[in-house]
């Protein structure tokens, strides 16, 4: 969806026409029979409501909406502004209508919290139909352009930066909503390419027989049961200080995981197609601090690979070198993505010596039986580094909330064979997964992991997304550059 602003006063006889309004607070040059009929309906501007009818104008019918803010002293401000832009959005995407024009005549929003309704709007209107040939007009989305009218000073500066956010998490969800046989390793770099052209990122890209002479033997055992060749992407945005360290975000980049040897249940195998969305978490955080020109120094690190179960794959018991020289012995295969972290980090480690670094990843099902669908998990070494995601992940909508790490946990994961197995017990599963990677943090480097496989995927319609891919993981890092690398 497009967003335009509109210089000078709005014409009376444009329609649709919409409103933000605060709870309880009915504008008081609304027309009385808009009035009446928002109340009969129980429209007070609540958090998220929406409310549309049609007035009498000039000799025309204009239509005018209305979509409630909440208590405009509320703490959560932002992501309430945010959900009336989505709730406008929701309303209109398949109404017929091509057209709305935000109607900001005698606001007291900001520029900043106009960004935010924008914002909202432009993300509840994503998606993704280019594989639906078969679609009734009803169905398609109608609503191409959101008009700005009277927008307060400082809004289309705002309004820049969120744009960028945007695009970030469009490009991540559509990442996540392609299916495997068109985003895998090679066509996920080559997608990358094309989106990061002219932005000032530097891309750089590890092959297998590079990532072999580096004895990254743990990512590769993921990799040989497909004929899926894997792939490191390496991209780095250097809009800080000369010669400051970077801040590593690294991703699982599991295109596919169909378990490997250990192989999943048939059932609902087909969603794996989104284990890669800690990589695409990372592109589209990387992206959207190009287009906005981030003042900090950033890298993002994908770990690309398919998990196959091929006569070449990966047995339960193989034992492999992972780059750092410690060995794991393989329990089982379907815990493939510590594997790839763990050689992406090392690698990171010794390629940037980076001044902290956060990983994401949609890594065990565990962490959605003990979140649902609500937070990402978070594990640290550093509790200052904690701190600072937490915070963004409230201030961005893209929630955390923090497990634990500790020895008795980190003895689950020994070995008798190697100096570690890739899995422990069942219980608790996400902080062994925790543990393992932490193995492979250089003493002294701030880490933080991202649980992320309750997020980037929802079975229905939320605040800000359809269903589908959520584009989650975006926000959070870049609310934390914001407030941390560029503050």
């Amino acid at each position: 969806m497009q967003i335009e602003f509109v210089a000078g006063p709005l014409a009376a006889t444009v329609t649709p026409v919409a409103r933000i309004v605060d709870q309880d607070a009915l504008p008081a040059d609304l027309d009385p029979v808009l009035a009446e009929s928002a109340r009969a309906a129980r429209f007070t501007g609540k958090v998220g409501q929406a409310h549309d009818g049609f007035v009498s104008r000039d000799g025309g019918v204009v239509r005018i909406a209305l979509a409630g803010a909440g208590d405009a002293k509320a703490k959560d401000r932002t992501a309430a502004l945010e959900r009336a832009g989505a709730a406008l959005t929701a309303k209109f995407l398949t109404s017929g209508e091509s057209t709305l024009t935000l109607d900001l005549t005698g606001t007291k929003l900001s520029g900043a919290d106009v960004a935010a309704v924008l914002l909202g709007a432009r993300l509840r209107a994503w998606r993704y139909d280019i594989y639906r040939t078969k679609l009734s007009d009803e169905q398609k989305p109608s609503l191409k352009t959101l008009r700005v009218a009277a927008a307060p000073e400082g809004t289309e500066a705002a309004w820049a930066v969120e744009a960028a956010l945007a695009e970030g998490v469009e490009f991540t969800r559509e990442l996540v909503t392609e299916p495997a046989n068109v985003i895998y390793p090679a066509s996920f770099v080559e997608r990358a390419r094309k989106r990061f052209e002219g932005t000032g990122v530097n891309i750089r890209v590890l092959g297998r027989d590079e990532m072999a002479a580096l004895g990254m033997g743990a990512l590769l055992g993921v990799a040989q049961g497909s004929v899926r060749e894997p792939h490191l992407l390496v991209m780095e945005w250097n809009g800080g200080a000369a010669g400051e360290k970077p801040t590593a975000f690294v991703g699982k980049g599991v295109t596919f995981d169909t378990g490997g040897i250990s192989l999943k249940p048939p059932a609902g195998m087909e969603d794996m197609k989104w284990d890669m969305g800690g990589a695409g978490a990372v592109t589209g955080a990387m992206l959207a601090l190009a287009r906005r020109k981030a003042k900090a120094n950033v890298v993002g690190i994908c770990g690309l690979v398919e998990n196959m179960p091929d006569g070449n794959a990966q047995r339960p018991g193989d034992v492999v070198t992972t780059m750092s020289g410690q060995t794991v012995e393989v329990i089982n295969t379907d815990a493939e993505g510590r594997l790839v972290l763990c050689d992406a980090i090392t690698w990171t480690q010794k390629e940037f010596a980076p001044a902290a670094i956060v990983d994401l990843a949609t890594l065990t099902g565990a962490m959605i039986i003990a979140l649902g669908h609500e937070y990402g998990g978070l594990f640290s070494n550093d509790d200052g580094l904690a701190g600072k995601l937490l915070a963004a992940g409230e201030a961005s909508g893209d929630k955390l909330w923090r497990q634990p790490l500790g020895a008795a946990y980190d003895k689950l994961i020994d070995s008798p064979i190697a100096d570690m197995k890739n899995v422990g017990p069942r219980e608790g599963g996400s902080i062994t997964a925790a543990q393992f990677i932490q193995r492979y943090v250089d003493k002294g480097t701030p880490w933080a992991h991202l649980d992320i496989a309750g997020m980037v995927w929802a079975s229905k319609p939320g605040q800000t997304w359809d269903k589908g891919a959520t584009g989650y993981g975006v926000r959070v890092l870049d609310r934390f550059v914001r407030d941390n690398l560029e503050a």
